[in-house]
């Protein structure tokens, strides 16, 4: 064998097993696994995953908080301030930017990604060719699929949906909208799913961010899945709206949203920073309780969306420490809850991205990676990082563990 991964759990509560990995896939799983291999990794009993997928970020417009104008107290105009700073933006400083999140998003267990890349007038195709060429030089470590969308409108600006047929021609996988800040959000939402259904893609939509629950698009998204049989294929973000009903309209709407096959990505760090503005006291969340979506039987992932710009001012690309942000906001403590979170950085999240490969299984990938912890809820509890990582059998990530040096006893 190429590779064994001694001593691991698949779950916590199990016995230890070994991972053995030849020509880039497993091959077996087992414990005490009586083969050589030319590199051998002993976890330590720590638990082994198949990494973590993040299914919502903008790489391209990360770490701009220099070259954006000042927020305005408290109204942010995050929209407006990278509108701004966007026609300023050159090839080689997007794709130094997008380098450096996405190397903490590796450094911090992730091997799977759907990057959201907006096209439009002022910004082309710059952004795409960035994400693009990344995606080739970082396949050692990650693998990156692009969803395309208009983040500044698409029935009002023909340019978008030019540039976004171009890169869906080019073999993008995902096409996305943001509706909100379209003149006509239904019929930005109709127009995505023609492209979806024209070039045979995945829909990912920016979707119902406000304070209120008025104008829901929702409803619209899961009437037009259902009439074009495109259910398990679309998947929503943000949905802050959901955080302002009330029990008795929440769970009907979440039933409603997994029967049409529409899964959720909640975006914790986003937006619990943008939501509330309107307030000056008792300010709201702003963000969707996954645990109820869950229990309806929504398929929910949680994800970073932006990194250091005015939508988010922070970030280090952990997606363990989303999960830990929508456990403190959602006020979940139980072990289950804190496990099905992390779920929700890796299973869940697979299966909104619809990879049939994921999971540390015979004949998957080797993408392994071993958390510093005995139980997925210790890792969101706790925030502990990845001890090792390996892509394809191949090791692409080395964490030591801190050594305390206390003072010398006599």
């Amino acid at each position: 064998m190429d590779l064994i991964v001694r001593n691991t759990r698949l779950a916590c509560d199990t016995p230890p097993v070994d991972i053995g990995v030849a020509a880039g896939r497993i091959v077996a799983i087992g414990p005490n696994l009586h083969a050589e291999a030319r590199e051998v990794f002993d976890a330590g009993g720590c638990l082994a995953c198949a990494g973590l997928c993040e299914t919502h970020i903008h790489l391209e417009k990360s770490r701009i908080m220099a070259q954006c104008a000042a927020e305005d107290g408290r109204a942010a105009n995050a929209m407006a301030r990278v509108s701004a700073a966007k026609l300023a933006m050159r090839p080689e400083d997007i794709a130094a930017r997008a380098r450096a999140t996405l190397e903490r998003c590796i450094e911090n267990g992730t091997t799977r990604m759907r990057a959201q890349v907006e096209v439009d007038a002022k910004i082309g195709l710059r952004g795409y060719e960035a994400v693009k060429q990344l995606a080739r030089d970082y396949a050692w470590a990650i693998d990156i699929e692009i969803c395309v969308f208009p983040q500044e409108g698409l029935t009002n600006n023909p340019r978008s949906a030019a540039l976004m047929r171009e890169v869906l021609r080019d073999g993008v996988r995902a096409v996305g909208a943001a509706p909100d800040f379209d003149p006509d959000p239904a019929g930005q939402i109709r127009m995505v799913f023609d492209m979806a259904r024209e070039f045979d893609v995945e829909i990912d939509l920016h979707l119902d961010n406000g304070n209120t629950a008025e104008r829901m698009d929702i409803i619209q998204v899961c009437d037009l899945t259902e009439q074009y049989g495109w259910g398990e294929r679309v998947a929503v973000g943000h949905m802050c709206k959901l955080s302002v009903l009330p029990p008795e309209a929440l769970r009907p709407l979440a039933r409603r949203i997994a029967d049409a096959g529409v899964a959720v990505t909640v975006l914790p760090a986003t937006d619990l920073f943008m939501m509330g503005r309107d307030q000056t006291h008792s300010v709201r969340r702003g963000v969707a309780d996954v645990a109820v979506l869950a229990e309806c039987g929504v398929c929910c992932s949680l994800s970073t969306n932006n990194v250091l710009n005015p939508f988010t001012p922070y970030g280090d690309g952990s997606l363990v420490r989303m999960a830990n942000l929508q456990a403190n906001i959602n006020q979940l403590s139980r072990d289950e809850d804190l496990a099905a979170l992390f779920a929700m950085l890796t299973d869940n999240s697979a299966r909104l991205m619809n990879l049939p490969d994921y999971g540390l299984k015979i004949g998957n990938p080797a993408d392994i990676v071993i958390m510093d912890a005995s139980s997925p809820a210790q890792i969101v509890a706790e925030l502990r990082p990845p001890l090792a990582a390996f892509k394809r059998g191949v090791r692409t990530l080395s964490r030591p563990r801190p050594i305390l040096h206390p003072p010398e006893t006599v």
